[in-house]
């Protein structure tokens, strides 16, 4: 517990702020998966049916979804709720169109010979060229659907 505190005591003033987000985000997102259809949820955002050109960004604006990124990743170890990629990814669009970042996200699906269901699922985010969150694994799965944001 000391542990966790000293950690998060140790992080600059900024990216405390864009935990606290991320984790009250994080809750509002896994809340909306479980009420609301996926459908409705993604509405607002582009579907791409192949890979969309991805929008060049400034190096700031890189940098700050970098950061913002971690935050949600750090945030969703800590959620007593399960904050697994979908979550992170919606959570992770609404930080960045917020803040001007545009990006992608992306679901992919893949086959898994060790359960009974026999076929996975994943979501991670892209902002550039740079894989915001679920960036661990997202090469093995075939991507189903894209879905971009651009400013606000």
């Amino acid at each position: 517990m000391f542990n966790k505190i000293r950690k998060f005591t140790a992080i600059s003033s900024e990216e405390k702020k864009l935990f606290l987000e991320a984790y009250m985000m994080l809750g509002v997102m896994r809340a909306a998966i479980l009420t609301v259809s996926f459908k409705r949820l993604t509405r607002s955002l582009e579907h791409h049916t192949q890979q969309p050109d991805l929008a060049t960004l400034t190096q700031t604006e890189q940098e700050r979804a970098i950061i913002i990124g971690k935050s949600i990743m750090r945030a969703a170890t800590y959620t007593p709720w399960e904050s697994a990629c979908l979550v992170q990814s919606l959570t992770a669009q609404k930080m960045l169109q917020k803040r001007g970042i545009s990006g992608v996200f992306y679901l992919g699906a893949a086959k898994d010979e060790e359960s009974k269901e026999k076929m996975k699922a994943h979501a991670w985010s892209q902002c550039g060229e740079t894989i915001i969150t679920g960036g661990s694994g997202h090469e093995d799965f075939a991507v189903l659907s894209v879905f971009g944001w651009g400013k606000e």
